[in-house]
């Protein structure tokens, strides 16, 4: 990795962002004495920071020097993460939020419990968990203290951990989501600013035509033939949907922050914001690294693109903003996973162990959860560096744990027949299937791995509820109808308030930009 030194100015500009927003937090910590203010902020919270908090919490390290570094590698196929979100949020707008907040629910889990049972709910609520500690919270940790050993290569990484964890641990125990929203909105305008700064700096540096001349053709294009290592047409059909609909839809970590829209069409239009946000990306962080290749042919990894760009192109002070765009990205991932945790912990499994616990004793409890997550995330943290890299890492989990997952709330979403039996096979089959997938290791991508998973859960959630008695009633009212697609009646009918209209304009968006790289 390239030295990195900062001024002066630099350190300033850091310091002085870390103070602020450990600041904004606490003041949106206050009054915050009920199960809904703290879990959910009061179910008061509207699209912008709705949109921001979904945008904020999605971007981590990995956006930056992953992305960048992978378009340095490969070329910009690896955008296609970014625009198939749009396709994701789309299903979670028109299918899945209107199901969560009919129901009210604090967690996704609970609305599993709606429409199959209560073992299906604990078995899933214990996943996430289990995936907040391991992946979400660890993942963050260590790209976090690999930031901070770029910036500070004497500090070891325990302490680069427990210093960025203290730090957002603080903010998001005492406030819950409301915390987290006001910060990842604020954290949101530095990672774009950010991002923007090093584009537009480095594309000054030279010509489209020069890196034309410097990129092999294919590089340019999103869709790639079959053959290719990095991002295959059919996983781009197959299993990256799949992935979408889990994290997008089925994710309390993401989706924790919808559920406290104070409307259906407020959490609608800020969920299609951050589809809007996630478009730049392709021209802030993805197109740089096509621009590296023609500056810096010859580096000795991909992933050292960003932090070349940011040693050579950027001036003082304008590094340390940047710099702080990373700190900004690593932070809102944490803090959200921290909540979502401790809104899991407490409100499906301590409150359903205590029924008439108090709603200042939930909040206590939720607070204890979010320092213990913590601190086993620090703990296992570490760990990961025993990984090829952390991009690895994250996409090797999520295609293997999360695609029965996503069928669970797929066909409990969609199929009325789909019974309690036939979640629980699925999801037993699917997690089986693989283990056994990571005990015989086999040359397969791992984009086809989540595909060939969420099949065989979807085969046996199927066989196993049509062999068993069909879902009672009050199931039945769970599953999805097209009288949810329609907008708020809160909006007065007025098009400005109807969330087609963004729904369209995203899709046209979204459309125009990946046929303009097809």
């Amino acid at each position: 990795m390239p030295p990195i030194r900062l001024a002066t100015a630099d350190v300033l500009v850091m310091a002085a962002y870390l103070v602020g927003i450990l600041l904004l937090g606490l003041w949106a910590a206050r009054r915050q004495s009920t199960e809904e203010d703290y879990f959910l902020a009061g179910r008061s919270l509207g699209w912008p920071l709705i949109g921001a908090s979904l945008f904020a919490s999605n971007i981590s390290s990995s956006s930056f020097i992953g992305l960048t570094g992978d378009a340095y590698r490969s070329g910009i196929s690896v955008f296609n993460y970014e625009w198939s979100a749009v396709v994701a949020l789309l299903v979670f707008v028109v299918v899945f939020l209107p199901l969560y907040l009919r129901a009210r629910v604090f967690t996704l889990p609970e609305y599993l419990e709606q429409r199959f049972d209560g073992r299906i709910r604990l078995v899933v609520s214990g996943l996430a968990v289990v995936m907040s500690v391991f992946l979400e919270s660890a993942g963050a940790l260590y790209g976090a203290a690999l930031v901070v050993q770029l910036l500070f290569p004497d500090v070891p990484m325990w302490a680069a951990i427990v210093g960025v964890g203290a730090v957002t641990g603080l903010y998001t125990a005492v406030g819950g989501l409301k915390a987290v929203v006001y910060t990842d909105a604020a954290q949101a305008v530095v990672l774009l600013a950010g991002a923007t700064a090093v584009a537009a700096m480095v594309m000054g540096q030279t010509t489209w035509a020069e890196v034309v001349a410097a990129t092999p053709e294919a590089s340019r294009h999103l869709i790639q033939p079959l053959d290719d290592p990095a991002l295959p047409w059919l996983g781009l059909v197959t299993g990256i949907p799949l992935l979408g609909i889990y994290y997008w839809c089925a994710n309390q970590y993401v989706v924790q922050r919808a559920l406290g829209a104070r409307t259906l069409d407020e959490g609608r239009r800020g969920a299609l914001f951050a589809g809007a946000l996630k478009l730049p990306i392709l021209f802030v962080i993805v197109l740089p690294g096509l621009y590296a290749r023609a500056l810096y042919p010859d580096l000795a990894r991909p992933d050292l693109a960003f932090p070349t760009l940011l040693v050579d192109v950027l001036p003082v002070g304008v590094r340390g903003a940047v710099l702080v765009a990373l700190l900004a990205a690593l932070m809102s991932s944490l803090d959200s996973t921290l909540n979502a945790a401790a809104t899991l912990v407490t409100m499906d499994f301590a409150r359903r162990l205590r029924p008439d616990i108090s709603g200042r004793a939930l909040v206590r409890i939720g607070r204890v959860t979010t320092v213990l997550v913590l601190g086993l995330g620090m703990l296992w943290a570490p760990q990961i560096g025993r990984f090829p890299s952390l991009w690895q890492y994250l996409q090797t989990v999520l295609a293997y744990a999360t695609p029965p997952i996503a069928a669970c709330f797929l066909f409990g979403a969609l199929w009325r027949r789909a019974t309690s039996a036939g979640a629980a096979a699925g999801l037993g089959v699917g997690l089986v299937l693989a283990l056994s997938l990571l005990a015989v290791p086999v040359e397969l991508h791992f984009l086809y791995v989540a595909a060939l998973v969420f099949c065989g859960s979807a085969v046996a959630l199927v066989a196993t509820s049509l062999a068993t008695r069909p879902p009672p009633p009050e199931a039945v009212a769970a599953v999805w109808t097209p009288a949810l697609a329609r907008p708020d009646a809160a909006g007065g009918g007025s098009w400005r308030t109807d969330y087609r209209a963004y729904a369209l304009a995203l899709v046209a968006a979204t459309a125009a930009l990946v046929g303009a790289f097809w």
